[in-house]
């Protein structure tokens, strides 16, 4: 069974940085895609940002490109999402999810396993 734990959430000022971590076990993550979703209060989960866990092909979010940078470490089967220049906009809860069929999609519906998701709160 994959387990993706996350990481890293916080309170940071307008601005400022985090990096979320996500840690993923029980599965064979090499013909994964692994994915960053938020969801905002009252706000339907949104992608933000996927990666390939094979060849590390990058996708994002118009509204995080130039801000956020997702990579993965394949020895520890971690994905990470360095988050800069922070907006208040940007608070939610951060999920970390997998899509074992490895689709680079940006859908809710292509990810099969999910975290527990981890709190951002970015104040002005």
């Amino acid at each position: 069974q994959v387990q993706l734990v996350e990481s890293g959430g916080g309170l940071v000022q307008a601005g400022g940085s985090l990096r979320l971590s996500c840690a993923a076990s029980g599965g064979t993550f090499s013909s994964y895609t692994m994915g960053w979703f938020r969801q905002a209060p009252g706000k339907e989960r949104e992608f933000v940002a996927s990666i390939s866990w094979s060849d590390g092909v990058t996708n994002y979010a118009d509204s995080v490109k130039g801000r956020f940078t997702i990579s993965r470490d394949n020895a520890k089967n971690t994905v990470y999402l360095q988050m800069n220049s922070l907006k208040p906009e940007n608070t939610a809860v951060y999920y970390c999810a997998a899509d074992v069929y490895g689709r680079h999609g940006v859908s809710v519906r292509l990810y099969d396993y999910w975290g527990q998701g981890t709190q951002v709160t970015v104040s002005s």
